[in-house]
């Protein structure tokens, strides 16, 4: 099936084959006609499905289709993002795929001056990509008038929800037109993200175009035990040995980041850090620097990382393993895209067992264990207790860890435990 056979136009047929697409994704073969007829969807889709397009181009449509009365602009469509990076990277789509089209988007998020963003709503926009945070400091201050939204699309909800954006998200709702399409887009459909469909969404099309929490099978995933303090050595190691030109490495903590990015430039590696508490700017340059070649390691957080969209990353490696098993799907998702196969490779310590039983659990498989020659775990290492959050296991707890360690027999089987849910334990961040 062609992007023609769709039923799309041909201003945003031009676009596509400049950018050289000529065949849709699986996502955008099931999405694009039930948005193009007017209907509200609930769509599963992990990152890297092309799920972007399978919005905008849309959405471009379905705008075109009636146009404005009036020289000035209004807010027709909002798309609500969790990160300043993927904002950018949907405003990004929504000009390339609109290429042709006479209409005006912005980005607005914190982190940078308000007053450009200003500029801009005054002098008046079709297209309007935010995160929460930011869109609610405008809507406080009456500089944007959302009242002739026709779409709202929320992108990556699950995100918003664990990033405790889920009153700003009803804040936002509260104010917009009743009458107007819905699009919710998710990797994951939890209990939350239902309930949320539930009151956002009128008789939503369900999608779903892969089972969730799968990892994709165009990517190599490897463990290679190792005891905490080495892990910074090895991973230069593997880096030199390797010759590995683009490596996404992620942390638990910014100043982990920082600290990881900081010691590897000691060992010649050129590195950079990506997390929250970097300017906006900064972190523009950081991934434009990784993107170009520049800086060979871009160490990030979880949110951080979301919206870093490289075609052909070849290397991600878990630094330290997330405690939220889900992450690990969004992490290792970064590799492996568009046909190409990655490599996601995790260092992990005795400490981390119990999270990679829970991401064996949620994968449904085992993951190989190999341990790099140098670098086997000290056997007399034992495990201290695996400190969670919120309440799941208090520090100086009895740690349910097996006391076995991740040493040279790690291939060999252990019973495996029930694993305890992870839920509410996922990052609480404020992109504002």
């Amino acid at each position: 099936m062609s992007f023609k056979q769709l039923g799309l136009i041909e201003p945003l047929l031009k676009a596509l084959k400049e950018q050289g697409y000529t065949e849709p994704t699986p996502i955008q073969k099931q999405a694009i006609p039930v948005i193009l007829a007017k209907k509200d969807i609930l769509a599963g889709a992990q990152t890297g499905t092309g799920k972007t397009a399978g919005f905008t181009l849309p959405m471009l449509q379905l705008l075109s289709q009636h146009k404005q009365v009036g020289e000035k602009p209004l807010i027709r469509a909002l798309i609500l993002t969790p990160t300043r990076e993927l904002a950018t990277q949907v405003a990004e789509s929504v000009d390339v795929y609109g290429k042709y089209l006479p209409f005006k988007s912005t980005v607005i998020f914190g982190g940078v001056k308000i007053n450009p963003q200003l500029v801009a709503l005054k002098k008046g926009v079709d297209i309007v990509i935010a995160t929460p945070g930011r869109l609610l400091d405008h809507i406080s201050q009456k500089t944007i008038d959302l009242s002739k939204v026709d779409f709202l699309i929320l992108d990556e909800a699950d995100r918003m929800l664990d990033m405790g954006f889920i009153n700003d998200i009803r804040k936002v709702l509260a104010i917009l037109p009743k009458n107007r399409q819905n699009l919710l887009f998710s990797a994951t459909f939890s209990d939350e993200i239902k309930k949320l469909a539930d009151t956002l969404l009128n008789a939503p099309k369900l999608i779903e175009v892969a089972r969730p929490n799968v990892s994709s099978e165009q990517v190599k995933q490897v463990i290679h035990p190792v005891d905490k303090e080495r892990k910074r050595e090895l991973l230069a190691h593997l880096i030199k040995e390797g010759d590995w030109k683009q490596v996404l490495v992620f942390t638990r903590t910014k100043h982990g980041a920082n600290r990881l990015s900081e010691q590897l430039e000691k060992d010649g590696i050129t590195a950079t850090a990506i997390h929250g508490n970097k300017s906006q700017n900064a972190r523009t340059k950081a991934l434009a620097d990784f993107k170009a070649g520049t800086v060979r390691v871009l160490v990030a957080t979880d949110i951080a990382a979301r919206g870093i969209d490289i075609d052909q990353l070849p290397h991600v490696v878990n630094y330290e393993l997330p405690n939220v098993p889900e992450d690990y799907v969004h992490r290792i998702g970064r590799t492996g895209r568009a046909g190409n196969v990655g490599e996601a490779l995790s260092l992990v310590c005795i400490d981390e067992k119990e999270f990679l039983e829970n991401i064996e659990k949620l994968i449904k498989k085992d993951i190989h264990k190999f341990v790099v020659k140098g670098f086997a775990p000290d056997p007399s290492i034992k495990a201290e207790p695996i400190v969670q959050k919120r309440g799941q296991q208090q520090r100086g707890q009895q740690s349910k860890a097996p006391k076995s360690h991740l040493g040279p027999n790690a291939n060999q089987k252990e019973p495996r435990k029930k694993a305890p849910s992870q839920r509410g334990m996922s990052h609480r961040h404020r992109d504002k």
